[in-house]
């Protein structure tokens, strides 16, 4: 029966094309866009009808089917076409269930249809269309589309490329693949509307993607595709600007994968060319565009660009890359975001690839790029760009790694409001906030392992080229945005931790200077002041002399703390420049970390210490300790120190939480029954408390107790919420984490509650007195400084600690001779033959005698900058050093076995200034 013989198909049918009608009339009074925007959108919704016509007639190929409007389930009964199109019109209206196409369902091609004898030149049912195109429209018929026989498609799919790589391999002729390339690259629109999410069969799109674009149809347009009008004309429809649907990223790898089979001379200038335009396009686009909606189309351009196998190499890295990155500064805070969130999801795969290509494209600027004094690596656009851009990965980077509640970031210590502290935290410069990092609602505190390390993302090139002195001031520049100026301070992930010293060292030098000036001039007007930070200590009584002399000058005049620090020894000669400040660093730390003093607790076995919950110290002493930190930082001075992770954590605002206990705690001994610092039984063989004696760690056997998902946990692990440690008198103290904990038990449904409040307690709650003070001090010094911008948790460790890595070929290699020695001096080569033989504990006696400090400097040994000098010929006399200026006076001795002699005695004896 044909189309006409059916009074209510052909009503709907007379009903779509006089709506259509209608629609057109309107059109020509609207705007273009708004045309366009109708078009795209009624085109979203002939698409799915046409799904549903497909599985109402050739069903989805799954024998398993139960769905009842599907004609694999069984559960329908043979439709005619006419029927199979008014019912699926009648679906669409219902928003019915779709079927997922089977994987042996494979979609009938334009060339199987030569060969059907149902059809003829211009009709083609429905059912065998493989791709419908702008020229395929709704006939007069339902049932049937007109194809347009010259398939002039403005996008690109995986299956048309598949299509179009064969014809040409198989003509030898590769023009159509060129200009289609050309074609779709080179548009914004073409682009964004190539590869987008399909089902199993790459020629049909999801049930979900398509109801985005249909949420966007006016209900009058989708009523005039399901045949009804509505008499409620006045009822709000509910609409979405532009939907587009979201690309396929396998899809789009696995078309690039078939594309780069080729030889790539054959597209790569076409492809390079088109995305040149593309960028260009994107540029003049994006500034107009910013205010706009919906800008799902830039997304899906984006993706399907930084996806190109090859973007990182050849013409792609000199030409098509810097005008993509030249484009993506245009990108608004929201298309940032939903990038940033893409890639950390179904594209993180595609992460470290991006990451190269981008850090290729840097260093190679940074390489071929001539700066001078006019031109700094700040002002080469494409580095810029491309930094910018890279920061959108950052982000992605850690939304795709382990992230932590955000609620354990921005902890507001309790002050009372007499507390001098809390003008300093109300005065305090805080750190631009990121819009980026607001929208996304992730911190860089939050993320406790990335998915890359963030080490990847750190350019050494760049990092070694940048000057710091001019990327600070374009940092401190009130008008630096405005007038254009970068700074590589707002994208620190980009800058190696030595570079970034850099930039605090900077900061540091000025405000001294500044106070310096201030000093100055108070003593032009008649106020006495001193322009530096003055302590005089004893030796015997350095930390009595300098706590008291700290605690006087933070009382007084707290600014004072902000001065450069010169420290004297009682009795002893010799000017500051440096060296003297190490060693009284150096011995306050020793002093201060001291058992006798019981304010911090050694936790020997991880070699760490922690603050003495039970300890009798005043909050001042702790405040004074903070105060120390702090000054060492300010004055670029290495510490002895070694604080867990957290505490570098707390510092920048995170409280401790449970996975800071896997350095926090050591390993302890358990006696069977209960445990020396806490009162948790380890179960262990079926649920059996051991009693041999065994060695675990508090995070383990917490986390144990997190894994054990059977029922009898209470049976097993016998613990409640009352929780023990231990004193200083080696006393056990109870401690309830809950009211009344000791009634109860932890079960299965409230073990992480457990698990959190015990950890909390532990590296939060039980030493926030100490760590509140500890905290005041450190702030006093560094509150002002962009610390927290430059430098994260792990960073922040070696910036006080020093690096881990004791490389004498560093140092080696940049050390620097005076007084007649060269590389080539016999003494020379014989010295350094004798250090690399030292061991560990003698190589770091040998820094301590040389530059005052023991430990490596941030970005390793290369940057002591070490110089031996000639120190008369040979004698018996020891060698000696100006710890001040990291100089070795070497006499040249006259053999190898004498060197090693006079210089091991000197490592080991000498202690103190100016003994030598």
């Amino acid at each position: 029966m044909s189309a006409s013989d059916q009074p209510g198909d052909q009503d709907d049918a007379s009903r779509i094309n006089q709506e259509a009608s209608s629609s057109s009339n309107t059109d020509n009074e609207t705007s273009p866009s708004d045309n366009k925007e109708d078009e795209m959108k009624r085109a979203a919704a002939r698409k799915l009808i046409e799904r549903y016509f497909y599985q109402l007639t050739d069903g989805c190929g799954n024998p398993a089917c139960n769905n009842k409007y599907c004609a694999s389930s069984g559960q329908l009964k043979p439709l005619t076409p006419d029927e199979a199109a008014a019912q699926a019109i009648q679906l669409f209206s219902q928003e019915a269930s779709l079927c997922e196409r089977h994987p042996n369902k494979i979609a009938r091609t334009h060339k199987m249809l030569s060969s059907d004898s149902d059809s003829d030149n211009s009709l083609t049912r429905k059912g065998d269309v493989q791709m419908p195109t702008n020229d395929v429209i709704l006939g007069e018929n339902p049932n049937y589309v007109k194809l347009n026989t010259t398939n002039s498609t403005t996008f690109l799919t995986e299956q048309m490329l598949y299509d179009i790589i064969d014809d040409c391999e198989s003509t030898e002729c590769y023009l159509s693949l060129i200009r289609k390339i050309g074609e779709v690259f080179s548009s914004i629109e073409n682009l964004s509307r190539s590869f987008l999410q399909t089902d199993k069969s790459p020629t049909e799109t999801t049930l979900d993607a398509s109801k985005e674009n249909i949420a966007g149809l006016k209900k009058e347009e989708v009523r005039s595709l399901e045949g009804e009008k509505d008499k409620d004309e006045d009822s709000s429809a509910e609409t979405s600007e532009n939907a587009v649907l979201p690309v396929d990223l396998p899809s789009v790898r696995r078309a690039y994968a078939a594309l780069f089979k080729l030889k790539t001379s054959i597209f790569e200038h076409s492809l390079v060319n088109a995305l040149v335009t593309l960028a260009g396009n994107l540029q003049m686009e994006l500034p107009t565009r910013k205010e706009r909606g919906n800008q799902d189309d830039v997304v899906n351009v984006l993706l399907i660009v930084f996806e190109i196998p090859a973007l990182g190499s050849g013409d792609f890295l000199e030409t098509a890359l810097p005008a993509i990155c030249r484009a993506s500064e245009w990108l608004p805070v929201e298309v940032q975001a939903k990038l940033a969130r893409i890639w950390s999801g179904p594209g993180r795969s595609s992460l470290r690839n991006i990451l190269e290509n981008l850090q290729q494209l840097v260093t190679l600027r940074v390489i071929v790029t001539q700066f001078h004094r006019d031109f700094y690596v700040q002002d080469e656009n494409v580095i810029t760009s491309a930094t910018k851009l890279m920061k959108i990965l950052f982000y992605a980077n850690m939304l795709a790694g382990v992230l932590e509640s955000p609620d354990l970031r921005n902890e507001e210590l309790t002050v009372s409001m007499d507390d001098s502290y809390l003008a300093i935290k109300l005065n305090k410069t805080t750190p631009p906030i990121d819009p980026l990092a607001t929208e996304l609602g992730v911190h860089v505190l939050d993320c406790r392992k990335p998915y890359l390390p963030f080490s990847e993302f750190y350019n050494e090139p760049l990092s070694d080229g940048v000057e710091m002195d001019r990327d600070f001031a374009n940092y401190k520049s009130e008008l630096g945005e405005l007038l254009g100026k970068f700074s590589f301070m707002h994208y620190p992930f980009i800058l190696t931790p030595a570079t970034k010293m850099m930039g605090l060292y900077f900061d540091n030098r000025i405000r001294m200077y500044s106070e310096r000036r201030i000093s100055i001039l108070q003593s032009v007007t008649g106020q006495p002041s001193n322009p530096y930070l003055r302590l005089k200590v004893r030796r015997d009584h350095i930390i009595d002399d300098a706590l008291v002399e700290l605690e006087m000058i933070s009382m007084e005049n707290p600014n004072d703390l902000k001065k450069q620090l010169v420290v004297e020894f009682e009795g002893e000669q010799g000017i500051d420049e440096g060296g003297v400040s190490k060693e009284f660093f150096q011995l306050v730390i020793e002093e201060i970390f001291n058992p006798d003093y019981a304010m911090f607790t050694n936790q020997s076995e991880a070699g760490t210490v922690w603050f003495n919950p039970t300890s009798f110290e005043s909050d001042a002493q702790f405040t004074l300790i903070g105060i120390v930190l702090g000054l060492a930082i300010y004055n670029n001075v290495i510490l002895a120190v070694n604080f867990p992770m957290v505490l570098y954590r707390k510092l920048l605002g995170k409280r401790g939480s449970f996975e800071d206990l896997q350095d926090w705690n050591p390993e302890y001994h358990v006696d069977g029954k209960t445990l020396a610092k806490i009162c948790l039984p380890i179960p262990i063989n079926n649920g059996i408390t051991s009693t041999p004696s065994f060695t675990m760690t508090l995070y383990n056997s917490l986390k144990q107790l997190l894994e054990y998902n059977e029922p009898d946990v209470e049976e097993v692990f016998m613990q409640t919420f009352r929780i023990s440690y231990q004193d200083v008198f080696g006393s056990i103290i109870n401690y309830d984490l809950k009211e009344n904990g000791d009634e109860i038990t932890v079960t299965q449904e409230n073990k992480y509650e457990f698990v959190d409040l015990y950890a909390d307690f532990l590296l939060n709650k039980s030493v926030e007195k100490q760590f509140r003070a500890f905290y005041k001090g450190f702030q006093m010094v560094v509150d002002e400084s962009p610390l927290e911008l430059l430098f994260r948790p792990e960073e922040i460790e070696v910036l006080i600690c020093g690096s881990k890595n004791f490389d004498f070929d560093e140092l080696e290699s940049s050390t620097e001779y005076d007084g007649g020695y060269t590389t080539e001096s016999q003494i020379i080569k014989d010295f350094w033959s004798t250090v690399h033989a030292l061991s560990l504990e003698d190589k770091r006696k040998l820094l301590q005698f040389t530059t005052g400090s023991d430990r490596v400097p941030i970005g390793g040994l290369s940057r002591l900058k070490l110089v031996i000098a000639r120190n008369g010929p040979d004698s018996d006399r020891l060698p000696t050093a100006h710890t001040c200026f990291n100089v070795l006076l070497l006499p040249e001795y006259s053999s190898k076995d004498k060197l090693k002699d006079r210089l091991i005695k000197a490592i080991s004896y000498s202690k103190g200034f100016g003994m030598l």
